[in-house]
């Protein structure tokens, strides 16, 4: 394989696979004790029900609630109860796992054992809203976030603050004897209070055992990506955890690493975007990437991919770009200030789709030199 975009797309799964929620899940079990019933929230809610059912019988109740078209490879038992809702703006399925969540939590006995299985997404996916509110105010809500160019940590403490069961709200009212946690992380400094908006953490005074733990997270993505480099021979140069900031930064921060060395660079993280009134179609990811492009047109050997581990970048079909130095052209500028990179990166072959990939441990950018 001498291709780079081969290349970069092979070491990219290489990364995502790692972290997918059946093998994470499946090696976290470890000997957890059978509980009585399983929930799973989040983009990685069905792989990660699954490694559970997998290892403990389909007889045990499962609640799994994930986003539209994130269930139906997933290969759950007919038995498990599956809730597909929108993301990242909520809608009525929305409510409606929400409730089902509260409801199955709370009506397990007082010597239950609940496997709670958490991954980035549940914030749109599960909610509650807090009583006065309209499913009208919590989608507009959502949006304003959305759009503001927030960090996740600024975004879901606001969804905390409007939430029945969020920042530990739901496990509030869990009457068991223990819960067990398992997260997949996609939020900086793989906190199960942000995770989700903290809809696995425990409330402030539980009255039951509480185990949380993180299962697959961003720095494990990327050390799969960096071993499946070496082992197709590339000189791996960085890999960092540093893209938390506007889109705009973070092209600029990749940019001034790209001195020509060969090799490959890793970047993972979450840049954040400002949308403007009527945005296009298009993501964090796609615009990052289109941005890039813009950096390095012209240069020779330099090749990008950049892409949301889940598989979708904002409310987009699409996962991110991969672009090298004949990507761009003087149309793009106004696709990225329309917030429509899409179009742009479709036009060009550029666009990267991938589907569901079974985890979210948020964005992985990796540039190679040849």
């Amino acid at each position: 394989m001498t291709d780079p975009k081969e290349l970069l797309t092979a070491i990219w799964w290489a990364g995502v696979r790692a972290v997918s929620g059946h093998p994470a899940v499946t090696a976290a079990l470890g000997d957890t004790p059978r509980p009585d019933a399983i929930l799973a929230v989040g983009k990685a809610a069905a792989p990660m029900a699954k490694a559970a059912t997998d290892r403990f019988g389909p007889d045990i109740p499962c609640l799994v609630c994930t986003k539209y078209g994130h269930s139906a490879e997933a290969g759950l038992p007919a038995t498990a109860e599956i809730v597909e809702a929108a993301h990242p703006v909520p809608d009525e399925n929305s409510l409606r796992a929400g409730t089902r969540a509260l409801a199955f939590v709370s009506g397990l006995g007082p010597a239950s054992h609940l496997l709670l299985l958490v991954s980035g997404g549940a914030s749109a996916l599960v909610e509650v809203p807090e009583a006065g509110l309209t499913l009208a105010d919590l989608a507009a809500e959502n949006r304003r976030l959305l759009a503001a160019g927030l960090d996740i940590h600024a975004m879901n403490r606001r969804r905390k603050q409007i939430s029945q069961i969020k920042g530990g709200r739901l496990l509030a009212a869990f009457p068991g004897a223990r819960a067990t946690v398992f997260a997949i992380s996609d939020v900086e400094g793989d906190d199960i209070g942000v995770i989700g908006s903290g809809i696995g953490m425990a409330p402030e005074a539980p009255a039951f055992a509480h185990d949380g733990r993180i299962v697959a997270s961003n720095a494990i993505a990327r050390a799969a990506a960096v071993a499946e480099a070496e082992r197709l021979g590339l000189a791996v140069l960085s890999s960092e955890e540093n893209l938390y900031c506007d889109v705009a930064e973070a092209a600029a921060r990749i940019a001034a690493r790209l001195d020509g060395t060969p090799g490959l660079r890793i970047w993972g993280g979450e840049p954040t975007v400002v949308l403007p009134e009527h945005p296009g179609d298009g993501g964090r990811n796609q615009a990052l990437a289109l941005t890039l492009a813009h950096e390095i047109a012209g240069r020779d050997g330099l090749t990008l991919l950049v892409a949301g581990t889940d598989g979708s970048d904002g409310p987009t079909g699409a996962a991110g770009g991969l672009v090298d130095g004949s990507t761009w052209t003087g149309a793009g500028a106004r696709h990225l200030a329309n917030a429509d990179s899409g179009p742009y990166l479709d036009s060009r072959a550029a666009r990267v789709t991938t589907g569901p990939t079974g985890t979210n441990v948020m964005d992985l950018a990796l540039a190679l030199q040849v």
